[in-house]
């Protein structure tokens, strides 16, 4: 598809502004118009500053499968951009922290190429940001190194798709092999069919060390380690010290024992023992890599990334350039 730079939108200095369109759901549409989503307030006026105009739409497949005949630039969430004057925008697991990208899945996101060094990170700035990160989204008592392997599964249990190396059934199976404790717990927007409870109900007649069901966040704060395609419960274990083993693709892979690199077998053996530094990688993936929208940086981040993605946005002189 031809590159295309249309402008549109007010008057600004006798130049016509270039216009971004932020396609939106409910009731995120809703709250970016009213002016309650802080992320897209800070985005909105930094794009301003520059010179740009916003408007925020509805999304859908109407909306999407006409947005790239409309002028300007588009910026969808976690949905695949239609065009290639489109980015998306998601979060990056936890609030206030974010991420644009020109591509919606994870595992292709920029941070996911970059190379992860603990030595560039300083321990005590590390440890004082995973501990308020920690207090904030996962309160409670000291975790504790147990002996059950949580596996939190996902949707789609029966299928292995592009970025997995196995289907979670299969990855389940596997797990329970090692003898260890499991416990399989169920994704709540994830319904299983008939058939995926077969497959569950076969492998627990297998495997007596098989529990499915329970309480992840309880089971994650005393298991041993996690076992999981891609679940964002494993970056909530490294914030409890609890090592991870990918069966698929992701973008927090870095401090993870990958399944695809080891085998499935080297993996589950070495994850009770692995202690990577969980600190300096969660200050590294968040307070480096992503956009925090509450840093006084934000604004020139969310226009760095704009540029990153091939778009043509400068920032205003008092923005510093990130």
């Amino acid at each position: 598809m031809p590159f295309r730079n249309r402008v549109a939108g007010a008057s600004l200095g006798g130049m016509a502004a270039t216009i971004l369109h932020i396609y939106l759901e409910d009731p995120m549409l809703a709250d970016a118009r009213a002016g309650r989503f802080n992320f897209l307030n800070v985005l909105s006026r930094a794009v301003r500053d520059a010179g740009w105009s916003v408007e925020f739409a509805p999304t859908g497949p109407a909306a999407r499968a006409a947005a790239p005949s409309r002028d300007g630039y588009a910026l969808f969430h976690m949905e695949q951009p239609t065009h290639d004057r489109a980015l998306t925008f998601r979060r990056a697991y936890h609030y206030p922290f974010w991420s644009i990208e020109p591509v919606a899945e994870r595992w292709r996101f920029s941070v996911a190429r970059s190379r992860f060094d603990p030595g560039t990170v300083d321990p005590q700035r590390a440890a004082t940001f995973a501990a308020r990160l920690r207090d904030r989204v996962l309160p409670g008592p000291a975790p504790r190194r147990g002996d059950t392997v949580l596996v939190p599964l996902q949707g789609h249990i029966r299928r292995c798709r592009s970025f997995q190396t196995m289907s979670p059934v299969e990855m389940l199976d596997r797990v329970c092999d090692t003898g260890r404790p499991v416990a399989a717990t169920l994704h709540p927007r994830e319904p299983l069919d008939d058939a995926d409870r077969a497959a569950l109900d076969a492998i627990a007649a297998r495997h007596p060390n098989l529990t499915v069901g329970g309480d992840t966040a309880a089971i994650l704060r005393d298991c041993a380690f996690v076992a999981t395609q891609n679940s964002a419960v494993a970056l909530d274990g490294y914030l409890l010290g609890k090592p991870a083993v990918l069966f698929a693709q992701i973008d927090f892979h870095h401090i993870a024992l990958n399944v695809a690199d080891m085998g499935a077998e080297r993996a589950l053996a070495a994850a009770p023992t692995h202690v990577p530094d969980f600190d300096a990688y969660l200050f590294w993936f968040l307070h480096r890599r992503a956009i925090n929208a509450t840093a006084p940086d934000a604004g020139a981040r969310i226009l760095a990334a704009m540029r990153k993605g091939g778009w043509p946005i400068r920032p205003p002189p008092q923005f510093p350039t990130a």
